[in-house]
């Protein structure tokens, strides 16, 4: 489960990379409120902590998906993104009456991310 957990890890690093800053890097910081000088402050502290986060998940996650393979890792991945984080995301979002738009930028990772995850837990662990 280790190895897992930390291969999710570096799944979510990197799809949050590319997600929050090659894609949509400034309609995010308009949309969610966050400046350039935010980003540089605490740094550390939030990529600790995404990543022990993310640690907790993949345990969460591979238990759900045991050694049924990577098919089934990549639909439950999804189906979890999906019904699971974007819907929960997303009543948040309604009783703070925040942006659709910034709902889809944050949901939409979380379905690339989990995604990725229940993948990488199929192949692992199947």
């Amino acid at each position: 489960m280790r190895r897992t957990a930390c291969s999710r890890g570096v799944a979510t690093c990197w799809a949050g990379g590319l997600w929050y800053s090659l894609l949509f890097a400034k309609p995010w910081q308009r949309l969610a409120g966050v400046d350039d000088e935010q980003l540089t402050t605490g740094a550390v502290r939030i990529f600790v902590g995404s990543a022990l986060l993310a640690v907790v998940m993949a345990a969460s996650l591979a238990a759900f998906i045991g050694a049924a393979g990577p098919g089934f890792g990549l639909a439950a991945g999804l189906a979890v993104g999906v019904t699971w984080v974007a819907a929960a995301l997303g009543v948040n979002y309604l009783f703070e009456r925040r942006s659709i738009r910034l709902w889809a930028i944050n949901a939409g990772y979380n379905v690339v991310a989990f995604t990725l995850m229940g993948l990488i837990i199929g192949a692992i662990q199947g």
